[in-house]
C-alpha cells in the first residue's frame, strides 16, 4: 500500500515537475539538441506511412486522455453524455487511434533498430524512448478488453475512478485510494504513462514543444526556377 501511495500520490508530481523544469532547462542550456533528428536523409522507406500513423494516433490519444480524464463528471452530465456512453466512446476511440499509433510505432521501431544506417546513427535514448512508447501503447491497448468486460456489465466504475484520480492530482488533492479497485493493467499503464513525462526532457521528444502549428495557416511558398535568358 505504501508503494501505491507513492506511485499514485507522489510520483505524478515528480514526473510533472521534471517534465516542465527539465524541458525549460534543456531549452535554456542545450538549444542545439532541441530537435527531432529526422532520419529521412538516411532512408525514406516506410517513413511517411509510419510517421503519419504514429503522429496522428498519438496526438489523438493525448487529447482524448486529457479531455476524458480531466473533464469534470458534471460537464459530461450537463451535455447529456452518460457514463456508459463516455466509456464506449473512450473504448472505440482508443482502439482506432491506439491501433493507428501502434502500427506507426512498430514501423518506426523496426526502422530504428534494423535499418543499419539509421541504427548506427541513433542515440541510445532514441531507441529507448521509442521502445518505452511502444510498451506504453501495448499496455493501453490491453486495457480495452478489460474495459469492454466492464461495459458488458454496465459498470463504468473504473473509468470514473481513473477520472477522479487524475483530477485529484491536478487539483493538488492526491487520493491514491481512488485506484484501490482498479484493475492492475490500468495501474501499470498509468505508471508507464507518467514515466513518459519524466523521460520527456532527456529525449528527442522535446521537439513537441516546437510543433509547427503555423503550417496550418502560413501562405504558400513561391518557388521560381532559374531559366536561361
Amino acid at each position: 500500500m505504501r508503494l501505491e501511495n507513492f506511485l499514485y500520490g507522489v510520483y505524478p508530481y515528480i514526473a510533472l515537475s521534471l517534465f516542465f523544469i527539465g524541458s525549460w532547462l534543456r531549452f535554456d542550456r542545450e538549444q542545439y539538441t532541441w530537435k527531432s533528428d529526422s532520419s529521412q536523409l538516411l532512408s525514406k522507406k516506410n517513413l511517411r506511412l509510419g510517421s503519419n500513423l504514429f503522429h496522428i494516433g498519438i496526438i489523438a490519444i493525448f487529447f482524448g486522455h486529457a479531455v476524458g480524464l480531466l473533464t469534470p463528471h458534471a460537464v459530461f452530465s450537463a451535455i447529456g453524455v452518460s457514463d456508459m456512453a463516455h466509456q464506449m466512446l473512450a473504448i472505440y476511440a482508443g482502439a482506432i487511434f491506439g491501433g493507428m499509433c501502434l502500427v506507426g510505432a512498430v514501423i518506426l521501431w523496426v526502422r530504428r533498430f534494423f535499418n543499419p544506417r539509421i541504427s548506427a546513427t541513433s542515440r541510445p535514448s532514441d531507441k529507448f524512448i521509442l521502445s518505452w512508447i511502444l510498451i506504453t501503447l501495448l499496455l493501453g491497448l490491453s486495457t480495452i478488453p478489460v474495459s469492454m468486460g466492464h461495459a458488458s456489465h454496465n459498470d463504468p466504475g473504473v473509468m470514473i475512478a481513473l477520472s477522479e484520480w487524475a483530477q485529484s492530482i491536478i487539483y493538488l488533492r492526491p487520493d491514491p485510494t481512488l485506484l484501490t479497485g482498479v484493475d492492475t493493467v490500468f495501474k501499470i499503464h498509468l505508471f508507464f504513462g507518467m514515466t513518459l513525462f519524466l523521460l520527456f526532457p532527456f529525449t528527442r521528444l522535446v521537439h513537441v514543444w516546437s510543433a509547427p502549428f503555423s503550417y496550418a495557416w502560413r501562405p504558400y511558398q513561391i518557388v521560381r526556377s532559374k531559366r536561361r535568358l
